[in-house]
């Protein structure tokens, strides 16, 4: 009697400690329309590579800032590297440990990781799902999130517009005229180059690749050939700045500054300074507030910007001409998109006094402004 009585309350306190642990996992998960303490807050982000360099180095600094303003712990972040965006399954199953092991908030940084976050926010309804650069979302727990980075493109077309003497400007682009990303930001630089320089052609060298270092290198290296004496970017890796050291050219980095990597090339770089959303999207969890409206950042929030321009390598004038232009953007003055746009086969693009819309600049330039010339 006296073994089946030890076992009985042996048995009581394991189930008592199990719905102890229950309820302390309730505890930690979000629930919409409730703040959650800063303390059980648990960051589960996916990187394409190993976020060493370029975009997912950008965004894995974006979260270091989260780490620094709001006191999360390095226990707080759950980091999954090289998760190929081409393979659903790869993606559901680096989303799925994140949460087994307590993630409450999914940040995913790619295109390609869209899909899986939309279907895996409707089955996991306490997790908040973030994605950029997307467009999907729902009512609850999915968002997405991005920003005007051709505002910063535009800023460094003026720096590569002044300091050109061959009034031949490279630029190695990820994707073809077929994606508005990449065609309405290396547009924007082209504008940019004009404002100050209304002779000078930009040169195109696409690699149809967002991350091949080799390919990239390459692309620079032709362009170099063709005369040009800066060398710009919409890819992931620094190798068209290192190009353009080693042959003794200048350069425009891109995500991340890039001029650490190439000391005597670069004149400064689009960047991208993701922290400030995910300060702003970690504080809305916590006073619960978070909704899942898409979030479009700009220069006016400092989502995007650009490095610090390098003294010793730009041409007089260009630290003036940037400051003045990122006012005007920054007051409304200046549309980047505004008015009538001339392509380079011939035709206009907009209306006078009116300006293309977020959407249109996300979605729907499929046409190169007029100074641009595609070499592949």
């Amino acid at each position: 009697m006296f073994t089946r009585k030890a076992a009985f309350f042996i048995l009581l306190l394991l189930f008592t400690t199990s719905l102890a642990g229950c309820k302390s996992g309730e505890d930690i998960q979000w629930k919409p329309g409730k703040p959650l303490d800063a303390s059980k807050v648990k960051i589960g982000i996916i990187y394409l590579d190993d976020a060493e360099s370029g975009w997912s180095l950008a965004h894995k600094l974006g979260i270091q800032e989260v780490q620094r303003k709001l006191g999360l712990s390095d226990e707080q972040i759950i980091s999954k590297f090289n998760v190929s965006e081409e393979d659903s399954g790869i993606i559901e199953y680096a989303i799925s440990g994140a949460i087994a092991e307590g993630a409450n908030i999914i940040i995913a940084p790619s295109w390609g990781f869209m899909d899986v976050c939309e279907r895996m926010a409707e089955e996991h309804p306490n997790v908040i799902f973030a994605h950029a650069s997307g467009y999907k979302q729902n009512d609850s727990n999915f968002t997405n999130y991005f920003g005007r980075l051709y505002q910063a493109r535009y800023l460094t077309g003026i720096a590569a517009g002044l300091k050109t003497q061959t009034g031949k400007v490279g630029f190695v682009a990820a994707q073809d005229i077929t994606n508005s990303e990449v065609t309405g930001w290396l547009n924007a630089f082209a504008m940019g180059v004009e404002s100050v320089n209304p002779d000078a052609v930009i040169y195109v060298s696409v690699t149809r690749s967002w991350f091949d270092p080799a390919g990239e290198r390459m692309a620079a290296e032709k362009l170099i050939a063709e005369g040009c004496d800066v060398i710009a970017q919409h890819c992931d890796t620094a190798q068209p700045q290192i190009a353009a050291a080693k042959a003794g050219v200048y350069g425009i980095g891109n995500n991340v500054d890039m001029s650490g990597l190439a000391p005597g090339a670069v004149l400064t770089s689009a960047v991208w300074n993701w922290g400030s959303y995910y300060v702003w999207l970690i504080g809305s969890v916590i006073d619960g507030s978070f909704t899942t409206e898409p979030y479009l950042g700009g220069l006016t929030d400092g989502m995007v910007d650009i490095a610090p321009l390098s003294p010793a390598l730009i041409a007089p004038g260009t630290a003036e001409a940037v400051a003045s232009a990122k006012e005007r953007i920054i007051a409304g003055s200046l549309s980047i998109f505004g008015g009538l746009m001339e392509t380079n086969d011939g035709r206009q693009i907009g209306t006078e006094g009116g300006a293309l819309s977020d959407s249109e600049i996300a979605g729907e330039i499929d046409w190169y402004y007029h100074n641009v010339i595609v070499l592949d």
